[in-house]
């Protein structure tokens, strides 16, 4: 295996291909990369990367990654970063963009804000990027898997790769949830803690988004699985217990039904608190028209 810049682990054989002639021109995007492979540096992360020969060079693809911590949209981003510096827009929920300094990075950086109620608009985004020849990265989970094993997916990336008529290329990510997650403490300062990226041959979009999901699903699995092998071989023994190792590998972490029951609980909880915002507004608006 090859170093690169004290972060990268690559195969030996990788090649650095020449910048991206248009994306390295994006100098805001490029300086926050920057600036977190700085502070990678600082906390000692080393990130191992399988499989840049799926990324293409050039034109579009849509990157689908599995979600276990916070730091997954960076992490997904790092292959096609050593692949000639080139960027992705990825897919995110719109209240992200609504969080103070967050919301404009990710403005800045020209990620797709998505809003669940009206969902079009945030599709169309990611077909023209995608179309115009940009990498755009969605988590097909929808959001952070609290069991760290893969939920079941949502078809908006079927659909979206089929529309644009671009690569589906699985990602999977192993080591991202023992720096930051739901539900634990992060651990932002010198841990050396490592992360294993793969990425797989795209995956056949043919046939109906359903058919495409499970493609989707069945190749991230299995990628997920050689990176979980590789990490115990390289980095382990783990003691059991640990609160980042999933349920079914002797871990602590919530088991899938436990995982679910929690979203669904907090999931209630936001609607209640919507509701009871509205009535809140509703009679605020009822006193002043009397």
């Amino acid at each position: 295996m090859t170093t690169l810049e004290g972060l990268f682990v690559v195969e030996p054989g990788y090649i650095a291909p020449p910048n991206h002639a248009v994306e390295i021109e994006d100098s805001f995007y490029q300086r926050v990369i920057g600036l977190i492979k700085r502070i990678f540096k600082a906390q000692g992360t080393v990130t191992t990367i399988h499989g840049t020969e799926h990324l293409p060079q050039e034109g579009g693809a849509l990157i689908a990654a599995n979600h276990t911590g916070w730091f997954d949209f960076i992490f997904a981003g790092m292959g096609p970063h050593v692949m000639g510096r080139r960027l992705v827009r990825f897919m995110a929920k719109k209240e992200v963009f609504g969080i103070p300094v967050i919301g404009w990075l990710m403005r800045s950086m020209r990620h797709v804000a998505v809003d669940r109620s009206a969902g079009a608009s945030s599709v169309d985004e990611a077909v023209n990027f995608l179309q115009n020849g940009s990498l755009v990265g969605i988590f097909p989970e929808g959001t952070i898997s609290r069991s760290f094993e893969i939920r079941t997916f949502k078809t908006g990336g079927a659909r979206i790769a089929q529309r644009a008529g671009v690569p589906l290329i699985p990602c999977a990510i192993w080591g991202s949830q023992r720096i930051w997650t739901k539900d634990m403490p992060p651990r932002l300062g010198r841990t050396h803690t490592p992360v294993i990226i793969r990425y797989g041959a795209p995956v056949d979009t043919a046939g109906t988004p359903e058919e495409v999901t499970a493609r989707l699903e069945d190749a991230m699995g299995k990628l997920l699985e050689e990176n979980r092998r590789e990490y115990e071989d390289k980095f382990g023994p783990f003691a059991a217990g640990e609160r980042w190792m999933p349920h079914s590998m002797g871990g602590s972490a919530p088991s899938t039904e436990e995982a679910d029951a929690i979203a669904e609980q907090q999931k209630q909880a936001r609607a209640l608190k919507q509701r009871q915002k509205k009535a809140r507004d509703s009679q605020k608006k009822r006193k002043k028209a009397s």
